[in-house]
Protein backbone atom coordinates (compact mmCIF):
# COMPACT_ATOMS: atom_id res chain seq x y z
CA UNK A 1 0.00 0.00 0.00
CA UNK A 2 1.37 3.39 -0.96
CA UNK A 3 1.99 6.15 1.56
CA UNK A 4 -0.58 8.26 -0.29
CA UNK A 5 -3.31 5.65 0.19
CA UNK A 6 -2.33 5.21 3.82
CA UNK A 7 -2.66 8.92 4.49
CA UNK A 8 -6.10 8.97 2.88
CA UNK A 9 -7.31 6.09 5.05
CA UNK A 10 -5.89 7.70 8.19
CA UNK A 11 -7.71 11.00 7.63
CA UNK A 12 -10.33 11.59 10.33
CA UNK A 13 -13.81 11.02 8.93
CA UNK A 14 -15.16 13.98 10.91
CA UNK A 15 -13.53 17.30 11.75
CA UNK A 16 -14.54 19.63 14.56
CA UNK A 17 -13.92 23.33 15.09
CA UNK A 18 -15.27 25.66 17.79
CA UNK A 19 -15.64 29.41 17.49
CA UNK A 20 -17.75 31.85 19.49
CA UNK A 21 -20.19 29.26 20.74
CA UNK A 22 -20.63 27.63 17.32
CA UNK A 23 -19.43 24.06 16.84
CA UNK A 24 -18.81 23.04 13.23
CA UNK A 25 -18.74 19.33 12.42
CA UNK A 26 -17.35 18.71 8.94
CA UNK A 27 -17.92 15.44 7.10
CA UNK A 28 -14.47 14.51 5.82
CA UNK A 29 -14.75 11.66 3.32
CA UNK A 30 -14.57 13.78 0.15
CA UNK A 31 -13.31 10.95 -2.05
CA UNK A 32 -16.36 8.89 -1.05
CA UNK A 33 -18.72 11.86 -1.47
CA UNK A 34 -19.01 11.93 2.34
CA UNK A 35 -21.05 8.74 2.39
CA UNK A 36 -22.17 7.79 5.87
CA UNK A 37 -19.98 4.87 6.87
CA UNK A 38 -20.36 3.22 10.26
CA UNK A 39 -17.30 5.15 11.39
CA UNK A 40 -18.72 8.51 10.32
CA UNK A 41 -22.09 7.80 11.93
CA UNK A 42 -20.34 6.84 15.17
CA UNK A 43 -18.20 9.98 15.07
CA UNK A 44 -21.21 12.23 14.52
CA UNK A 45 -23.11 10.59 17.36
CA UNK A 46 -20.13 10.88 19.70
CA UNK A 47 -19.65 14.58 19.00
CA UNK A 48 -23.32 15.49 19.26
CA UNK A 49 -23.62 13.67 22.57
CA UNK A 50 -20.72 15.67 23.98
CA UNK A 51 -21.93 18.96 22.54
CA UNK A 52 -25.35 18.45 24.12
CA UNK A 53 -23.70 18.64 27.56
CA UNK A 54 -21.59 21.70 26.69
CA UNK A 55 -23.23 24.88 27.99
CA UNK A 56 -20.78 26.98 25.97
CA UNK A 57 -22.04 25.48 22.70
CA UNK A 58 -24.88 27.60 21.33
CA UNK A 59 -25.29 26.23 17.81
CA UNK A 60 -24.05 23.35 15.68
CA UNK A 61 -23.21 23.51 11.97
CA UNK A 62 -22.90 20.31 9.94
CA UNK A 63 -20.73 20.97 6.91
CA UNK A 64 -18.77 18.84 4.44
CA UNK A 65 -15.52 18.81 2.50
CA UNK A 66 -15.38 18.10 -1.20
CA UNK A 67 -17.85 18.40 -4.05
CA UNK A 68 -20.75 16.57 -2.38
CA UNK A 69 -22.42 17.29 0.93
CA UNK A 70 -23.39 13.66 1.46
CA UNK A 71 -24.23 10.85 -0.96
CA UNK A 72 -26.07 8.75 1.61
CA UNK A 73 -25.05 5.46 3.14
CA UNK A 74 -21.75 3.82 2.19
CA UNK A 75 -23.01 1.27 -0.37
CA UNK A 76 -19.68 -0.56 -0.59
CA UNK A 77 -19.65 -1.09 3.16
CA UNK A 78 -23.27 -2.23 3.05
CA UNK A 79 -22.59 -4.81 0.34
CA UNK A 80 -19.61 -6.25 2.22
CA UNK A 81 -21.81 -6.66 5.31
CA UNK A 82 -24.81 -8.20 3.58
CA UNK A 83 -26.83 -9.54 6.49
CA UNK A 84 -30.09 -8.80 8.23
CA UNK A 85 -28.30 -8.21 11.53
CA UNK A 86 -25.97 -5.62 10.00
CA UNK A 87 -28.73 -3.75 8.20
CA UNK A 88 -30.92 -3.74 11.32
CA UNK A 89 -28.07 -2.28 13.36
CA UNK A 90 -27.13 0.24 10.66
CA UNK A 91 -30.60 1.69 10.15
CA UNK A 92 -31.20 1.73 13.90
CA UNK A 93 -27.96 3.69 14.30
CA UNK A 94 -29.02 6.11 11.59
CA UNK A 95 -32.43 6.63 13.18
CA UNK A 96 -30.82 7.27 16.56
CA UNK A 97 -28.52 9.89 15.03
CA UNK A 98 -31.38 11.68 13.30
CA UNK A 99 -33.44 11.81 16.50
CA UNK A 100 -30.34 12.99 18.38
CA UNK A 101 -30.25 16.00 16.08
CA UNK A 102 -33.91 16.69 16.85
CA UNK A 103 -33.35 16.35 20.62
CA UNK A 104 -30.05 18.25 20.55
CA UNK A 105 -30.41 21.26 22.88
CA UNK A 106 -28.61 23.49 20.39
CA UNK A 107 -30.07 24.32 16.97
CA UNK A 108 -28.36 22.31 14.22
CA UNK A 109 -27.81 23.94 10.83
CA UNK A 110 -26.78 22.09 7.67
CA UNK A 111 -24.29 23.95 5.47
CA UNK A 112 -24.88 22.29 2.10
CA UNK A 113 -22.20 22.97 -0.49
CA UNK A 114 -23.07 20.16 -2.93
CA UNK A 115 -25.47 17.32 -3.68
CA UNK A 116 -27.32 15.56 -0.88
CA UNK A 117 -28.83 12.24 -1.81
CA UNK A 118 -30.68 9.43 0.01
CA UNK A 119 -29.49 9.40 3.65
CA UNK A 120 -27.61 12.61 2.87
CA UNK A 121 -30.91 14.27 2.01
CA UNK A 122 -32.27 12.73 5.22
CA UNK A 123 -29.47 14.41 7.16
CA UNK A 124 -30.37 17.80 5.67
CA UNK A 125 -34.06 17.27 6.42
CA UNK A 126 -33.29 16.25 10.00
CA UNK A 127 -31.33 19.41 10.77
CA UNK A 128 -33.30 22.26 12.31
CA UNK A 129 -32.30 24.61 9.52
CA UNK A 130 -30.35 24.33 6.28
CA UNK A 131 -28.62 26.76 3.97
CA UNK A 132 -27.46 25.49 0.58
CA UNK A 133 -25.41 26.79 -2.27
CA UNK A 134 -27.70 27.55 -5.20
CA UNK A 135 -26.07 24.85 -7.34
CA UNK A 136 -26.83 22.08 -4.81
CA UNK A 137 -29.30 19.34 -5.67
CA UNK A 138 -31.32 16.97 -3.53
CA UNK A 139 -32.73 13.50 -4.10
CA UNK A 140 -33.87 10.37 -2.27
CA UNK A 141 -32.60 8.05 -4.96
CA UNK A 142 -32.69 4.58 -3.41
CA UNK A 143 -35.60 3.68 -5.68
CA UNK A 144 -33.14 3.74 -8.61
CA UNK A 145 -31.39 0.65 -7.22
CA UNK A 146 -34.58 -1.08 -6.08
CA UNK A 147 -34.54 0.28 -2.54
CA UNK A 148 -37.31 2.56 -1.27
CA UNK A 149 -35.74 5.21 0.97
CA UNK A 150 -37.88 4.31 3.97
CA UNK A 151 -35.82 5.92 6.71
CA UNK A 152 -35.11 9.11 4.71
CA UNK A 153 -38.86 9.37 4.08
CA UNK A 154 -39.46 10.00 7.80
CA UNK A 155 -37.56 13.28 7.85
CA UNK A 156 -38.50 14.21 4.28
CA UNK A 157 -42.24 13.87 4.94
CA UNK A 158 -41.91 16.11 7.99
CA UNK A 159 -40.38 18.89 5.90
CA UNK A 160 -42.15 18.91 2.55
CA UNK A 161 -45.71 18.15 1.47
CA UNK A 162 -46.83 14.56 1.01
CA UNK A 163 -47.21 14.72 -2.74
CA UNK A 164 -43.77 16.27 -3.24
CA UNK A 165 -42.20 13.79 -0.82
CA UNK A 166 -43.75 10.80 -2.60
CA UNK A 167 -42.75 12.15 -5.98
CA UNK A 168 -39.13 12.39 -4.83
CA UNK A 169 -39.26 8.97 -3.16
CA UNK A 170 -40.91 7.14 -6.05
CA UNK A 171 -38.98 8.72 -8.92
CA UNK A 172 -35.56 9.31 -7.37
CA UNK A 173 -35.35 12.54 -9.33
CA UNK A 174 -33.28 15.50 -8.18
CA UNK A 175 -34.75 18.82 -7.18
CA UNK A 176 -32.78 22.05 -7.30
CA UNK A 177 -31.75 24.13 -4.33
CA UNK A 178 -34.25 26.76 -5.37
CA UNK A 179 -37.03 24.18 -5.42
CA UNK A 180 -35.84 22.70 -2.12
CA UNK A 181 -36.19 26.15 -0.54
CA UNK A 182 -39.68 26.60 -1.96
CA UNK A 183 -40.72 23.15 -0.70
CA UNK A 184 -39.33 23.73 2.81
CA UNK A 185 -36.49 21.21 2.69
CA UNK A 186 -33.97 24.02 3.20
CA UNK A 187 -34.31 27.58 4.45
CA UNK A 188 -32.63 29.28 1.54
CA UNK A 189 -30.30 28.86 -1.42
CA UNK A 190 -27.47 31.36 -1.92
CA UNK A 191 -24.46 31.79 -4.22
CA UNK A 192 -21.33 29.98 -3.06
CA UNK A 193 -19.58 33.19 -2.01
CA UNK A 194 -22.49 33.96 0.33
CA UNK A 195 -22.84 30.50 1.89
CA UNK A 196 -20.65 31.04 4.95
CA UNK A 197 -21.98 34.56 5.43
CA UNK A 198 -25.57 33.29 5.49
CA UNK A 199 -24.77 30.43 7.87
CA UNK A 200 -22.93 32.91 10.06
CA UNK A 201 -25.91 35.23 10.04
CA UNK A 202 -28.12 32.46 11.42
CA UNK A 203 -25.66 31.32 14.06
CA UNK A 204 -24.97 34.90 15.17
CA UNK A 205 -28.68 35.55 15.56
CA UNK A 206 -29.09 32.39 17.65
CA UNK A 207 -26.05 33.09 19.82
CA UNK A 208 -27.37 36.57 20.59
CA UNK A 209 -30.52 35.15 22.16
CA UNK A 210 -31.07 33.66 25.61
CA UNK A 211 -29.59 30.16 25.69
CA UNK A 212 -32.42 29.12 27.99
CA UNK A 213 -35.08 30.37 25.58
CA UNK A 214 -33.45 28.69 22.59
CA UNK A 215 -33.12 25.32 24.34
CA UNK A 216 -36.63 25.52 25.77
CA UNK A 217 -38.09 26.57 22.45
CA UNK A 218 -36.47 23.87 20.35
CA UNK A 219 -37.55 21.12 22.73
CA UNK A 220 -41.09 22.47 22.92
CA UNK A 221 -41.39 22.89 19.15
CA UNK A 222 -40.66 19.26 18.32
CA UNK A 223 -42.75 17.82 21.15
CA UNK A 224 -45.88 19.73 20.20
CA UNK A 225 -45.66 18.65 16.56
CA UNK A 226 -46.63 15.11 17.53
CA UNK A 227 -49.64 16.21 19.64
CA UNK A 228 -53.22 17.02 18.80
CA UNK A 229 -54.08 20.71 18.80
CA UNK A 230 -55.73 20.72 22.23
CA UNK A 231 -52.84 18.85 23.87
CA UNK A 232 -50.33 21.03 22.05
CA UNK A 233 -51.87 24.21 23.44
CA UNK A 234 -51.99 22.78 26.98
CA UNK A 235 -48.36 21.73 26.73
CA UNK A 236 -47.30 25.06 25.17
CA UNK A 237 -49.09 27.02 27.89
CA UNK A 238 -47.23 25.13 30.60
CA UNK A 239 -43.88 25.65 28.91
CA UNK A 240 -44.55 29.33 28.38
CA UNK A 241 -45.54 29.79 32.01
CA UNK A 242 -42.26 28.24 33.20
CA UNK A 243 -40.38 30.28 30.61
CA UNK A 244 -41.97 33.51 31.85
CA UNK A 245 -40.74 32.85 35.39
CA UNK A 246 -37.09 32.53 34.33
CA UNK A 247 -34.76 35.40 35.14
CA UNK A 248 -33.79 35.82 31.48
CA UNK A 249 -37.33 36.88 30.63
CA UNK A 250 -37.35 39.51 33.37
CA UNK A 251 -33.99 40.75 32.08
CA UNK A 252 -35.18 40.75 28.48
CA UNK A 253 -38.32 42.72 29.24
CA UNK A 254 -36.45 45.21 31.42
CA UNK A 255 -33.80 45.66 28.72
CA UNK A 256 -36.49 46.23 26.10
CA UNK A 257 -38.24 48.87 28.18
CA UNK A 258 -34.93 50.52 29.09
CA UNK A 259 -33.80 50.45 25.45
CA UNK A 260 -30.55 48.59 26.16
CA UNK A 261 -29.09 45.22 25.13
CA UNK A 262 -30.08 42.36 27.45
CA UNK A 263 -27.51 40.57 29.56
CA UNK A 264 -28.56 36.94 29.65
CA UNK A 265 -28.02 35.09 32.91
CA UNK A 266 -27.71 31.45 31.96
CA UNK A 267 -29.09 28.35 30.26
CA UNK A 268 -31.00 26.62 33.10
Amino acid sequence: MSDENSSVEEMPVLLRSDSGGVVTLTLNRPNQFNSLSDELLDALQFELTGIARDENARAVVIAANGKAFCAGHDLKQMRVNNSEAYYTALFSKMGALMTSIMYQPQPVIARVQGIATAAGCQLVASCDMAVAVDSARFAVSGINVGLFCSTPSVALARNVGRKRALEMLLTGEFISAEQAALEGLINRAVPLHQLDEEVGRLTSAICAKSAMAVRTGKQMFYRQLEMGVDDAYRYASGVMTCNMLHEDVAEGIDAFMQKRPPVWKGSD
